[in-house]
């Protein structure tokens, strides 16, 4: 007499091993797409922390910072300066600077600055290009480089 043995077949483990990977096939477009998502937002969110202290910045010397190192913490037992203004931390304190996929460029010409937000990969860590200047108006371009000319964000 044999013994019946308990398990599951070679057909039913494949069954089971498909629905998990057409599951998978569901879901894993979905994440990529909110994982962009979470990248642009952080983008618009560090755009307002540079446009913040841009202004402080200005409030406090006199004038706009000529670069984000500028605004950049200081050192250990120093005081806050017009070139090390103790206003973002040392992610951002880099020229250009890149935070959540994106790519952070600041300009300041005759006086004036431009801070532009470009995917670090367009596609993956982001679609959508972002703009601002001292205006504080956020402006996007999904098609390539925001200007003063693209759509504000809403």
């Amino acid at each position: 007499m044999r013994n019946k043995q308990k398990g599951f077949s070679l057909i039913e483990l494949l069954i089971v091993v498909a629905i998990i990977l057409i599951i998978a096939a569901i879901a894993i477009p979905n994440l990529l797409r909110s994982k962009m998502a979470a990248n642009e937002a952080s983008a618009v969110a560090t755009l307002r922390t540079l446009n913040t202290a841009s202004i402080s910045y200005s409030t406090t010397y006199g004038g706009y910072p000529t670069s984000l190192t500028v605004l950049g913490p200081v050192a250990a037992g120093t005081a806050p300066s017009s070139t090390t203004a103790d206003l973002i931390d040392n992610q951002l304190a880099n020229d250009p600077a890149t935070k959540s996929g994106y790519t952070f460029t600041f300009t300041n010409t005759a006086g004036y600055y431009t801070i532009t937000a470009t995917p670090v990969t367009v596609g993956v860590t982001g679609q959508r290009y972002f703009f601002t200047d001292q205006s504080g108006v956020i402006r996007v371009n999904g098609a390539g480089a925001a200007t003063v000319a693209s759509t504000p964000l809403s």
